[in-house]
């Protein structure tokens, strides 16, 4: 169980962090990078979730099971592995599971979507739009975690990239779910020439 008595150490005054292991990295580095993006990703989705209506308590329930499975994600990026070792025994970590209940999520919402005929602008509905913005970071944090899968001494696991790679095109479907009754809002190619 996790306990936080003070908020602020001090540090971090200087640049660094510490990983779960102990190891200090800067503030910049692209594993404190990966994680920080995804805990900006949960942050998109609490606001996204504040729009939900009660109409859609389902979908609610599957973004909070998604906010806990991001935490799983952040501790698993914060405890680095090598490229040559296994991961740490009981650390916590993405799990193939988790990948498949986000394929279901996401073809269980899309049943009840028309298919699409062009491709979708970020808006319509107050949740949707914060859904969208959500898919944006999230597709920013994949970007980040895949560059550290494949940077020097540095190893991020299947499933935590497929997990991610997953989760933008739920974000994605989501937004179009709580578009369903008003409709999304469509791109028009060239409309403003």
């Amino acid at each position: 169980m996790v306990r936080l008595d003070k908020i602020y150490t001090r540090g971090g005054d200087a640049g660094a962090t510490s990983l779960v292991s102990g190891e200090r990295r800067r503030k910049d580095d692209l594993r404190v990078e990966a994680y920080g993006t995804i805990d900006e990703t949960n942050a998109a989705i609490g606001v996204a979730r504040l729009a939900i209506t009660a109409a859609d308590a389902t979908l609610d329930a599957m973004l909070a099971r998604i906010q806990n499975d991001l935490f799983d994600l952040g501790a698993e990026l914060a405890t680095p592995q090598k490229a040559d070792e296994g991961k740490a025994p009981g650390g916590l970590s993405i799990v193939q599971s988790q990948v498949d209940r986000l394929e279901r999520e996401i073809d269980e919402l899309n049943a009840a979507l028309a298919p699409l005929k062009s491709f979708v602008l970020p808006g319509g509905t107050p949740a949707a739009a914060h859904l969208h913005l959500a898919r944006a970071i999230s597709r920013r944090a994949e970007r980040i975690i895949v560059a550290l899968a494949h940077a020097p001494g540095e190893a991020v696991d299947g499933p935590a990239l497929r997990y991610v790679n997953r989760l933008s095109d739920f974000l994605f479907v989501a937004a179009r779910y709580v578009n369903r009754e008003s409709g999304d809002v469509l791109w028009t190619p060239g409309a403003t020439r």
